[in-house]
């Protein structure tokens, strides 16, 4: 079982993974390899996350002034593990909105996101821009201490952590899924931010009222479709959207998860006038057979686990299954 392992028995098993990986360089295209980030910019963050301005007391997990939740309609498949977002925008800042399928944030914006897996919190990954140049943001994961008073920052990653089944990640490997879009983050954008939040998190609306956005939205934008569409588009979008898509900026260095297709998944607020006006309706053929998910690639890769044989490649050990079914029914009623 893979939640048995031990970190130092997963660290070797993915050190070896890596080894074989690298003997097809050719047939694997080894899309797998990230950068490491530049030790200057790794040590622009604290050593701990008490110090990294999210919580005013950690122990009462009262939350510095100006940090505040927030939630995503579209939820990004974690192996059902439980989240928590925060957001802290600099004192008088706006963020740039002039496009806005990619939101740009002022120096100094600061996300955080709270992992907890089976019952156990685990890790708090933090974003943060430090500069106004297009790959001016670090990320990094803190690993929570056994007493849950403080987290250290886990630069390197971590297999197993604190005794559950979830793999931290490696810094490098933020821009796997962050670097494939313009905006770098991910969950916090008008599409994501459009919907009622009962618990009084950020939204859309909330953004537009504060006079926070640049250019604030004239109406929210909808994801079309029905019930089973709209859920579909969303969780392609969330899941799959930040690699799968053809806008994706330019970099050098290691490929780190760039895919070579023409598969597009993200959702655009100038393209949600109906299903058949998204990209991915438009791009979804080279991944389904209209009619039959048993015989679609799309499910064969989201219904297993193992190296060259899953979708998504990375951060997840376990298949959802609710969202095979739904994507299974999307794709019947294509």
């Amino acid at each position: 079982m893979h939640g048995s392992r031990s970190p130092a028995a997963g660290a070797a098993a993915r050190s070896l993974a890596y080894v074989c990986l690298g003997l097809c360089p050719l047939a694997c295209g080894r899309y797998w390899l990230c950068d490491e980030p530049a030790q200057a910019d790794l040590s622009r963050l604290p050593a701990r996350l008490s110090e990294t301005g999210l919580f005013r007391d950690v122990a009462s997990e009262a939350l510095e002034a100006g940090v505040r939740a927030y939630r995503p309609q579209f939820a990004l498949w974690s192996d059902g593990a439980d989240k928590r977002r925060w957001v802290s925008l600099p004192a008088d800042a706006r963020i740039d909105t002039a496009d806005p399928d990619d939101w740009n944030f002022p120096v100094g914006t600061r996300f955080w996101k709270e992992f907890t897996r089976d019952g156990v919190r685990v890790e708090t990954r933090l974003l943060s821009r430090w500069g106004t140049g297009p790959g001016d943001w670090i990320g990094a994961a803190y690993v929570w201490n056994e007493e849950g008073s403080d987290a250290g920052l886990t630069a390197h990653g971590a297999l197993d952590a604190r005794g559950t089944a979830h793999d931290v990640p490696a810094a490098g490997e933020c821009m796997a899924c962050h670097g494939g879009t313009k905006s770098v983050i991910l969950g916090f954008s008008a599409i994501q931010l459009a919907h009622d939040d009962a618990d009084g998190g950020v939204t859309l609306d909330t953004l537009n009222s504060e006079n926070l956005l640049s250019d604030p939205s004239s109406e929210e934008p909808r994801v079309p479709g029905n019930e089973t569409e709209r859920a579909a588009l969303g969780y392609l979008h969330a899941n799959c959207g930040h690699c799968h898509n053809q806008d994706r900026p330019s970099h050098s260095g290691a490929r780190c998860f760039d895919p070579d297709n023409d598969l597009d998944f993200r959702l655009s607020v100038h393209a949600l006038a109906s299903v058949a006006d998204t990209a991915t309706r438009k791009t979804i053929g080279g991944a389904v057979k209209p009619g039959a998910p048993g015989a679609s690639r799309l499910i064969e890769l989201m219904s297993q686990r193992g190296l060259f044989k899953q979708m998504p490649p990375l951060a997840t050990e376990r298949v959802d299954h609710d969202a095979v079914e739904l994507l299974s029914a999307f794709i019947r009623e294509l």
